[in-house]
């Protein structure tokens, strides 16, 4: 019988594990990977075999579909036999956190892998950031170089133990190895990982290179060094901490989030801060209620805490800013940091951390990248397309026989490097899907973007057609790939900036879509942005807008700057945009008035409209303008404008009041929308959804009205999910 094996089956230890069913059963044949799915061919017994095969599948395998049928074979044995190339159809291996097995024998003293900080096996280890080609074999990895010893080459041709055919096997006498340098670049004597922690505990910041890039690394009270380096503003940094209990300390952690940190793929996971230690994480997220927390993936992260005094350290993404994560070992000290732990083991793509945040009993992914990639959501088209994404945290997609495949996270795309990145993300995953065709490059209408640079050195490679695709159009088609939605849905489409078909800037939108078309139903009262992308980064700016369209006094800026501002209202672009408004209300409560990252005013409202009450109803009005409803928040804004908000107790219940009230109204007509339609679902998607008590507000009303709500899962709320919505909306318009 010949068996033929499609899913998860590459670099996870799914050959050798075929092997030792087959041997316990009995049964003569092979087992081969020929590079798009595994081929089994038993003499007998097909059906037990599979059965057994499904319940010994190592931890990461996964089995979606075996086709049986009769051959004919004469087979003395069972046998691996070597890899060969096909259509690639089968799943790309992601980076796995280290096993248990692993962990204890990296803690062993008698083990040859003690406090081996390159210690894996077949079910754990890095996998899609050193694979350079499929199918997963070592000559086919960055572990080719290293050439196995006796000892770990008996390993890997022994069927009984857990790194038989382990193509990323080494050990200390012959695997990747690490070395400690100085700021000068000197080579520091001694045991490197001891050096660089009593560094780290000292004060000093750092570089860990690691599996799929580098962390700078440092202690929670050196933040306020760190910032001054790496000119990051108020943006929060990740913690890893030494292990659970340690992340109990710092942080509130319920069980679904337990069961996330502990995962084989360690995202980083946004946590509530714990009261008894806020004081000492204001440095590391200023003003927020939350922080991220992540638990060690590598053994190289287990040695680095075994010499550190600290049960927690700052580790985050090293790169330049706007730029990608650095990976190559010279590049590592043009950040001019006080010291550089790296390994000399090829990083042939870099990966940042993954990022995911609880809401109710679901995760959202804020960045969807280690660990979590690359996986495939399915879509109806048959279509071969690849999606660019927009402007900031930008990811690819690549479909293939009508999967969606998405790339790591990239970043921001206006700088040039990482604009590259994007470029090398994405020829790299559709050489590991076998890509050669594409029917069309998909990307934003923004007529400014710099992904459309991307979009057309991509359409001319390919030679295909490019298909713009509407910003919030591309967010809706997003959710439903997401769920599995295929009708059209009625969805709130909320985030800071979107190019609108009519010029101006969307962001507040209510649409009626699916996956060929969309209708736009409703949106919010537009609000000038004063010297159009100079108010995004200063929210003084949209206030002072909405006090010059009011007729109050401008509290924010001088007489003279007042005067400047009132001649450029008229002419500016106008805004409609959830974004803006959450921007305003913060600035307008002393929450936050300067932006010094991506959504700042708006993610450090949030603890205040989780603490606060709704009492104040800002009546809501919607008037019709151009056959679209529009809500009227220049008038709220008036109401805010006046009320006082002496105490923090008066500013949460305003904030709370004012976004409950606009939001709740948003979500009543949505549902009545949906009513009229016949449309039983209301989606929530953009990069506002990620406010946990705006997605509850919504939820609520959308579940009094008897409708059903949606929310993402698997694909990024936020511009991370983009490039799927532009890939499947353009495979829909190609028929």
């Amino acid at each position: 019988m010949k068996i033929t094996v499609y899913g998860i089956v590459q670099g996870v230890g799914f050959r050798p594990t075929v092997y030792r069913v087959a041997k316990a059963m009995g049964l003569k044949g092979y087992v081969l990977n020929n590079g798009s799915n595994v081929e089994i061919f038993v003499d007998r017994d097909a059906d037990e075999f599979l059965s057994k095969l499904r319940d010994a599948l190592p931890a990461l395998a996964r089995i979606d579909r075996a086709d049986v049928e009769d051959c004919d074979g004469d087979y003395r044995d069972f046998t691996i036999v070597p890899s060969r190339e096909g259509r690639r159809i089968s799943l790309i291996p992601t980076d796995t956190a280290l096993c248990r097995s692993c962990a204890r024998d990296f803690r062993e003293v008698a083990d040859k892998r003690h406090q081996y900080p390159f210690t894996n096996c077949t079910e754990c280890g890095a996998r899609f950031t050193i694979i350079t080609d499929v199918p997963f074999d070592r000559d086919r990895t960055s572990m080719s170089e290293f050439e196995m010893c006796e000892s770990c080459l008996a390993e890997y041709g022994l069927p009984e133990d857990r790194r038989f055919h382990a193509q990323t096997i080494s050990c200390p006498e012959c695997g990747p190895k690490y070395a400690l340098w100085d700021v000068e670049g000197r080579t520091v004597p001694g045991d490197p990982f001891l050096q660089f922690a009593e560094r780290i505990d000292g004060g000093q910041v750092g570089i860990l290179k690691g599996w799929g890039g580098m962390h700078i690394v440092c202690a929670l009270t050196n933040s306020s060094r760190l910032r001054d380096i790496y000119r990051r503003g108020d943006k929060p940094y990740a913690i890893m901490t030494r292990d659970l209990q340690a992340a109990r300390r710092y942080a509130v952690i319920s069980d679904e989030e337990e069961s996330m940190l502990v995962s084989p793929q360690r995202p980083i996971v946004l946590l509530r801060k714990a009261e008894e230690e806020r004081a000492a994480l204001e440095g590391v997220a200023p003003s927020l209620g939350n922080v991220g927390i992540m638990l060690p993936y590598s053994a190289a992260h287990l040695l680095l805490f075994t010499h550190l005094k600290a049960d927690a350290v700052i580790m985050t993404s090293a790169n330049p800013p706007g730029e990608p994560m650095v990976i190559e070992n010279p590049k590592a000290f043009d950040l001019g940091l006080d010291c550089y732990l790296m390994h000399n083991r090829r990083i042939i793509h870099r990966c940042d951390d993954s990022v995911v945040k609880l809401r109710g009993n679901a995760f959202a992914f804020i960045r969807k990248s280690r660990g979590f990639v690359p996986l495939p959501l399915k879509t109806d088209h048959a279509n071969t397309v690849i999606g660019v994404g927009a402007q900031w945290d930008v990811t690819g997609s690549v479909t293939r026989n009508g999967e969606i495949f998405l790339t790591q996270y990239i970043g921001e795309s206006q700088q040039h490097p990482t604009l590259r990145y994007l470029g090398d993300a994405i020829h790299h995953l559709s050489r590991l899907l076998g890509v050669d065709d594409v029917d069309a490059i998909a990307l934003d209408k923004h007529p400014k973007y710099s992904t459309r640079i991307m979009a057309k050195r991509l359409a001319k490679e390919y030679e295909c057609e490019m298909i713009e695709v509407q910003h919030y159009h591309a967010h809706a088609a997003s959710l439903m790939v997401d769920r599995g939605i295929r009708e059209p849905m009625v969805c709130l489409t909320w985030d800071g900036t979107g190019y609108g078909d009519d010029g101006t800037s969307w962001g507040g939108e209510t649409l009626h879509a699916g996956f060929s078309k969309y209708d736009r139903l409703c949106t919010l009262q537009g609000i000038p942005l004063l010297g159009g992308d100079r108010a995004v980064l200063d929210p003084k700016r949209v206030v002072t807008a909405l006090q010059l369209m009011i007729g109050t006094e401008t509290t924010l800026v001088g007489a003279d700057e007042a005067n400047v501002y009132s001649k450029m209202l008229s002419k500016s672009v106008e805004a409609s945009s959830m974004g803006r408004v959450l921007d305003a209300v913060s600035c307008i409560l002393d929450v936050c008035c300067k932006r010094s990252y991506e959504g700042e005013p708006a993610i450090k409202l949030e603890r205040w409209l989780e603490n606060g009450k709704v009492g104040q109803d800002f009546g809501v009005e919607f008037e019709m303008q151009d056959g679209v409803e529009r809500a009227m928040t220049v008038p709220m804004f008036g109401r805010l404008l006046d009320s006082k908000h002496d105490s923090d107790s008066m500013r949460a219940d305003l904030a709370a009041s004012f976004v409950g009230s606009l939001v709740t109204a948003l979500t009543e007509k949505a549902c009545d929308f949906a009513d009229k339609k016949g449309i039983q679902m209301v989606g929530l998607t953009g990069g506002v959804s990620y406010s946990n008590p705006i997605a509850d507000w919504v939820e609520k009303t959308v579940e009094r009205n008897g409708l059903t709500f949606v929310a993402h899962e698997r694909v990024p709320n936020g511009d991370g999910g983009i490039s799927v919505g532009q890939n499947a909306i353009a495979g829909s318009l190609l028929g």
